[in-house]
């Protein structure tokens, strides 16, 4: 029997050779996603905030108090426009520092929740009213002092210790910065209150070393609770705040240079402690960080720097805006970035960025000494 032809029809070679061949203009497969970069380790592991309102990040939103920056404006200009207690129109300086160190905003104490994870990047304990005196700033209420933010702080590390184990806490504090600010309020609710006689009973001098003597025992404590790392600030020139140009009835937008002249004092005894504290205490890294030098250099240079407005507060009544504090939105200004001061005694976000980065590394003034704050965590002098 003969083999009978097969014929295949042509169109089914066809889709025979398409078929494995594919397409002959073939799509580009999908390519593998690219992780993204992972972001790069902070500069330090945490920042630990002690201090008053210049520094309070929401402490006294819980408190009893009428030192309180719950409403707006306060806060109008912050990330999020809304207000968290913060004394400013925006950012306060260690939300600036935050940012550079590559760690988040730091949360207060009293408004965690107490979990490690709240606490691992760091701890504000500052309180608006808050001074090194105990009762500096009560006539405001509800307040945390100096040394019950630096009890919170050892009640922070007991925590850890529990949680992370003795070694790894002690590692994680000595490596963290702790930033101290406060001070001023010993003098806006104490001394120049002359309350209970202070002023008939000390010089200006002698209140003097006796602030900056009970701050250094507070600063020793700290050391002995394994803190290496700390930045200590000065006062910054409250003589020239709103509120003392109204009191003092300043007609031609000078500073009322007593009050300044105390200021002045406590800095130079404190630059003079820390740097004995610093040849004292092994391991240890002070800085300190003069805000009357930073501070006084932007009032001078304002056209420098674009401010128009030197003496009158953003937000406030009376003359300088200093007498009343800013209490509703209709009392502010439209653009705080033209203005030094937002209320009668509290900066704009915008001197506060100027005075962080002269902190973090000089970038407008030398102010900090006997290094900048980049150069501690990066370990190299200057």
């Amino acid at each position: 029997m003969e083999n009978a032809s097969v014929i295949i029809p042509i169109s089914i070679i066809l889709l025979s050779f398409i078929f494995l061949c594919g397409p002959s203009t073939a799509q580009p497969q999908p390519q593998p996603a690219i992780p993204p970069s992972p972001s790069p380790p902070p500069l330090a592991p945490a920042l630990f905030v002690i201090g008053d309102s210049s520094v309070d990040s929401g402490t006294n939103n819980f408190l009893a108090t009428f030192a309180r920056a719950d409403r707006l404006p306060y806060g109008r200009d912050f990330d999020t426009h809304q207000p968290t207690g913060r004394f400013s129109n925006g950012r306060i300086p260690v939300d600036f520092l935050a940012s550079r160190l590559g760690l988040p905003f730091v949360p207060s104490y009293l408004g965690q929740r107490g979990n490690v994870e709240d606490m691992i990047h760091g701890v504000n304990y500052a309180s608006a009213g808050a001074g090194i005196i105990v009762s500096s700033g009560s006539e405001l209420g509800q307040h945390i002092s100096l040394t019950q933010q630096v009890q919170q702080f050892t009640d922070t590390f007991q925590q850890l210790i529990i949680s992370m184990g003795e070694d790894a806490a002690k590692t994680l504090i000595s490596n963290s910065i702790v930033y101290i600010s406060i001070g001023i309020n010993d003098y806006i609710h104490y001394y120049l209150l002359n309350a209970s006689n202070v002023d008939n009973l000390f010089l200006p001098w002698h209140f003097n070393r006796f602030l900056a003597s009970s701050l250094m025992r507070e600063i020793k404590n700290l050391y002995n609770l394994n803190v290496r790392k700390m930045v200590v600030m000065g006062l910054a020139p409250i003589g020239c705040a709103p509120r003392y140009m109204w009191e003092y009835g300043i007609q031609n937008g000078e500073c009322v240079e007593p009050i300044n002249d105390m200021a002045i004092e406590f800095n130079f005894l404190m630059r003079y402690i820390v740097e004995k504290l610093a040849e004292e205490l092994p391991d240890a890294n002070i800085i300190f960080c003069d805000v009357y030098e930073g501070s006084m250099d932007i009032l001078k240079n304002h056209d420098q720097y674009g401010f128009n407005v030197t003496s009158e507060a953003c937000c406030g009544s009376g003359k300088y805006k200093g007498w009343l504090m800013c209490l509703s939105p209709e009392m502010a200004c439209s653009n705080a970035s033209n203005y030094i001061w937002w209320d009668q005694f509290h900066p704009t976000d915008t001197v506060n960025g100027i005075l962080a980065a002269n902190i973090w590394n000089g970038e407008h003034a030398k102010m900090c000494y006997p290094m900048h704050l980049q150069d501690m965590v990066i370990q190299k002098a200057n």
